[in-house]
């Protein structure tokens, strides 16, 4: 039997106004724009389309001229408000905007003779593409405030593809909680669940937008609190940044887009008795050459980045939108959740009754469920190892000249044998190969092998020497090697 249609409502929007909504857990939404111009965090809207939102999505639909939204569904919370910091960030845009202009006017202007004399110029020198770095405090809106940046650049109609750098280990960013990651964006970001926060990447299945396949190069830490192996991280970070000098190297044209950085709220404060994320910032600051550092509304914060880098780098304060949700503990859980069963199955959000041909992002709901298989493996077919000790002390509550016996870096070969291996519905990041080159391999190269792809670990068998994995392709395990961290899942 069919199911009643859902109640629809129509809503008149104000120049530079918007609608908030938030939505409770298995409901949807769907928003089909009527007339007039709208936008969802710099993504802009089709016209008759109906645009679908699900898994506890909280968002907002923004005019700058004015507009008649239809909205179908029931959210737990829907209001129009007209205080939005949109008319800062675009200014903010349009400054970042220049950058890159004069930034490709210097590469096109350049010869090999200016080249040489490059470095004598001063002009050529500050004819940088903008590299930005986003800090504030949890519940601030700085990932929010990545998108509308990373969206207005692409829509700027110049063929900009800017570099959107994920440093939220907390999130999943492209890909699942626990990793680092970056990927040149060419079209805009769309957003429409909390599961797939900067838009759905190609992955190892065929659950990929077409408009925007993203292949973001991942690096794996395993852990939600920067704390936990701050010297992990700031490797993971000083990797990352020579990838992407190789990539600008490589094409310049790219360079000149910039990148933008979204970086956790463990950045802003700690809650831990030692702090390492000045030292983490310090590494993206110089890995990533950032030239411009955003600070969203934390006075304190704006303050302590002017002393230290404000006779190197421009610092900004820009204001917080009023429309930003302070997420509990469950809600992360559960968000976290999603990002998994994502990961794993694909996405799936059923449209309110009576919606036909609703969009995820503008794009039809076609290749968007997965078929993960579950495989069974011997404990030798994979080779696994845990970054540093499973519980590390400081070295402060060391005794006095006691050397730590396992470094924070020193990978730990973990077996599945035992009692304590921590493996049983464990996510592990599964490894790119190593250098086949023997002369090219070195101690630690563990270290800074890109993820692609990860397992969960679903039963381990001790007396038959056996575990049973889930992965979302059925490609073999068989003589790779995968890092365990403290992140675990199991299907609800």
């Amino acid at each position: 039997m069919d199911q009643p249609a859902a109640e629809s409502r129509k809503w008149t929007l104000e120049p530079e106004t918007e609608y908030r909504f938030e939505l409770d857990p298995g409901t949807s939404l769907a928003v089909k724009l009527l007339r007039g111009q709208a936008e969802v965090f710099g993504a802009e809207l089709a016209e008759a389309k109906p645009y679908l939102f699900g898994c506890e999505c909280k968002a907002a639909i923004f005019t700058w001229q004015g507009c008649t939204i239809e909205v179908t569904g029931r959210p737990s919370t829907e209001y129009v408000s007209d205080e939005t910091p949109m008319s800062a960030y675009a200014n903010l845009h349009i400054a970042l905007e220049q950058m890159r202009v004069r930034a490709l006017s210097a590469l096109n202007g350049s010869s090999d003779e200016d080249d040489e004399n490059r470095d004598e110029n001063p002009s050529s020198r500050r004819a940088e593409p903008p590299r930005v770095l986003i800090v504030g405090p949890e519940h601030s809106g700085k990932t929010t405030i990545a998108k509308i940046l990373t969206n207005y650049a692409v829509r700027a109609g110049q063929g900009w593809s800017p570099l959107l750098v994920n440093m939220d280990t907390t999130e999943g960013g492209w890909v699942v909680p626990g990793t680092i990651s970056a990927a040149p964006v060419h079209s805009p970001i769309a957003t429409y669940s909390p599961a797939n926060p900067l838009g759905s990447a190609a992955t190892s299945a065929p659950m990929v937008l077409s408009s925007n396949a993203l292949v973001p190069l991942v690096y794996w830490y395993g852990h939600p609190s920067i704390n936990r192996n701050h010297l992990l991280m700031e490797r993971l970070v000083r990797t990352l940044g020579h990838h992407v000098d190789y990539k600008w190297d490589a094409d310049p044209e790219c360079r000149v887009s910039g990148l933008i950085v979204d970086t956790p709220a463990s950045f802003a404060s700690s809650s831990s008795a030692v702090d390492h994320r000045h030292q983490v910032i310090k590494s993206c600051v110089e890995s990533f050459k950032i030239n411009v550092i955003l600070v969203v509304g934390h006075e304190k914060l704006y303050v302590e980045m002017q002393r230290l880098y404000g006779t190197q780098l421009n610092i900004i304060k820009i204001p917080k939108s009023g429309g930003v949700v302070e997420l509990d503990f469950s809600y992360r859980e559960r968000v976290f959740n999603y990002q998994l069963h994502t990961y794993m199955y694909g996405q799936v959000i059923t449209a309110p009754p009576g919606v036909a041909d609703a969009t995820l992002g503008g794009e039809a709901l076609t290749d968007l469920v997965l078929a993960p298989s579950s495989t069974v493996i011997k404990f030798d077919d994979l080779t696994i190892y845990r970054i540093g000790a499973e519980t590390m002390a400081p070295t402060s509550a060391l005794p006095i000249g006691a050397p730590r016996v396992v470094s924070e870096m020193q990978p730990v070969l973990v077996d599945p044998s035992q009692p304590g291996s921590g493996l049983l519905n464990a996510v592990l990041a599964l490894l790119q190969p190593f250098n086949p080159d023997e002369n090219e391999r070195y101690d630690e190269e563990l270290l800074d092998l890109p993820v692609m792809g990860f397992l969960v670990v679903t039963s381990i068998d001790v007396p038959n020497r056996k575990m049973t994995i889930l992965a979302p392709n059925q490609g073999s395990v068989v003589g790779r090697t995968a890092l365990i961290g403290s992140f675990e899942w199991q299907e609800q």
